[in-house]
């Protein structure tokens, strides 16, 4: 196994509340005004009524099945060699390119909101930096800087939702389902995409989490718990910016945040903002990076995955800069062809293994 650390169920509970906001916080909202309008929070208490339960089932199923294999291994138990190999190497594909989303959004928010001047490849080339010293210092050090980070983005979620209060407009979130049942459900497919099925990466790591027995709990309270700050957030951003606002904002969250006003003294808070996210982006990008240098190394079976590090972070800049040219084809490749690509890798490749695992009746109980 390339990887020797090991996490503990609780620590599984914060990388997973910390991975699940992720992006989310921050670009969920305007994808989902944009599609369900002031019914955007309603679709999120549909989104994380669904797919927490939907993705927990099928994870530990899987995990259970091979309890001590990650997604690129067991994809080979069941597919066989070469099949397997190629399955796996798509998983890595994803992977990969997901983590360019992530780089791109990085790259663009900086360079729009906080550091106009500075070129997006220096932003680009020092947040990567950082992301590459996480990766290769393997998973432990990950998780507990997570545990770290943890308190102070419960604080700063906490501090940053009371501030707001007095901006509401409740106003905003009427007339109630002017649009229909179709655009409440339109809009909470992004809502059960992006957080909760987009981090299939999960289950690269579920075989170094050492209580077994609790990794199904670990993982539906962490995306429950992640998933009402989102209903939360969403709901915020609404009522106080309005949903045609909300909708035409790549980062409404972060316009948000400069509406707080405080008997004009505690005013253009968006710092806090921009912490939570930088934190929140930091541990699901470190994540999905690692999980890319790991899962091609266990495909390949080479002995360490740490020699991969730096090629592929060079490799990640150049193609997030050639992927995403600009802001306008990110968002309509977001918007129209992710939710397909993330579903498909996120839900219906890890259900077709498990449905071939269990015609096949391999290692493991039905």
């Amino acid at each position: 196994m390339l990887e020797k650390g090991k996490i503990g169920s609780s620590q599984l509970t914060i990388l997973v509340i910390l991975y699940t906001l992720g992006d989310s916080i921050l670009v969920l909202p305007s994808i989902v005004a944009s599609e369900a309008e002031q019914d955007g929070w309603v679709s999120g208490i549909i989104g994380v009524a669904i797919a927490p339960l939907l993705v927990i089932f099928l994870y530990d199923a899987l995990r259970k099945r091979y309890p001590d294999s990650t997604l690129v291994e067991y994809s080979q138990k069941i597919l066989g060699k070469w099949l397997g190999i190629a399955v796996s190497l798509l998983f890595v594909s994803y992977f990969f390119i997901t983590t360019a989303t992530y780089l791109s959004e990085i790259g663009d928010f900086m360079k729009s909101q906080i550091m106009p001047d500075t070129p997006i490849q220096v932003i680009m080339i020092l947040f990567m930096s950082v992301v590459l010293m996480a990766a290769r210092l393997g998973l432990e050090p990950l998780v507990r800087s997570a545990e770290i980070f943890f308190p102070f983005v419960v604080l700063l979620v906490s501090t940053l939702i009371i501030l707001l209060l007095p901006e509401i407009k409740f106003q905003n979130l009427q007339p109630v389902g002017e649009g229909g049942l179709k655009q409440v459900i339109r809009g909470s497919i992004p809502f059960i995409v992006f957080p909760f099925i987009e981090p299939v990466a999960i289950l690269m790591i579920l075989p170094f989490v050492s209580q077994k027995d609790r990794i199904r709990k670990s993982l539906f309270v962490g995306q429950f718990l992640a998933g009402s700050v989102l209903i939360i957030i969403t709901m915020l951003a609404i009522l106080v910016l309005g949903s045609e606002s909300t909708a035409r904002q790549n980062y409404p969250i972060y316009m948000l945040a400069k509406k707080i006003n405080i008997a004009d003294f505690m005013t253009r808070l968006e710092a806090i903002l921009a912490i939570i996210w930088f934190i929140t982006i930091f541990i699901r990008f470190s994540l999905f990076f690692y999980v890319t240098v790991l899962g091609l190394a266990q495909t390949l079976k080479l002995q360490d995955y740490r020699p991969l590090i730096f090629p592929f972070g060079i490799l990640l800049i150049a193609f997030t800069l050639i992927m995403t040219p600009n802001i306008v084809h990110y968002n309509e490749f977001i918007s129209e062809i992710w939710p397909f690509y993330a579903m498909t890798f996120g839900f219906l490749l890890p259900l077709l293994l498990l449905l071939i695992a269990k015609v096949q009746k391999k290692d493991g109980p039905n």
